[in-house]
């Protein structure tokens, strides 16, 4: 069982992607309904629907992470990235890798790629260190120190690691010979 500091890194961490990446799609919601069209597994019908429901429900992961719901918010986020990352494993398998990711957040727009399936492996890894009681103890000032700075770090480093994912076609194009 994981210390209570590690939840609480896990579970901030998770919330401010999560909660990102819901106001990203909601605030592009044609470029969000555009990009969940692409990954043609929806009827028509569906799409729009869809395009409010899943970000509110990013959302609303986000906020039971950093609630009481913590566990809940733990099964929630571990529930979506199971849903998207199928989506975007059965488009891999279809051979199709020129689909957006529609991913919502800051960095540039991600095309389809075993490594947003590895991305989104590692959220869910973080998403299970929210599950359960942990270790049970009084906080001190440090562990709020280390809360704040480790969250912003794990996020800093999501970050990062989607704009390399995002760079990784452009990066091939500049290696072909001309």
């Amino acid at each position: 069982m994981p210390d209570i500091v590690i939840q609480h890194v896990a579970a901030a961490s998770l919330a401010i992607v999560f909660m990102v990446g819901a106001w990203q799609k909601l605030r592009d919601r044609i470029g969000f309904e555009i990009a969940l069209d692409n990954y043609d597994l929806l009827p028509a019908a569906l799409v729009k629907p869809v395009a409010w429901l899943l970000p509110a429900f990013e959302f609303a992961t986000g906020l039971a992470l950093v609630s009481p719901w913590r566990t809940n918010g733990g099964v929630m986020a571990l529930l979506l990235l199971g849903f998207v990352t199928a989506g975007v494993v059965v488009n891999l398998l279809r051979g199709r890798t020129d689909v957006g990711c529609g991913c919502g957040g800051i960095e540039d727009e991600q095309l389809l790629s075993w490594a947003l399936v590895a991305r989104n492996g590692v959220l869910a890894l973080g998403a299970c260190a929210t599950l359960g009681a942990g270790v049970a103890r009084p906080l001190a000032w440090l562990d709020y120190v280390t809360v704040v700075g480790a969250t912003l770090s794990a996020y800093a480093l999501y970050v990062a690691a989607n704009q390399l994912i995002a760079n990784r076609p452009r990066l091939a194009r500049l290696r072909r010979p001309a």
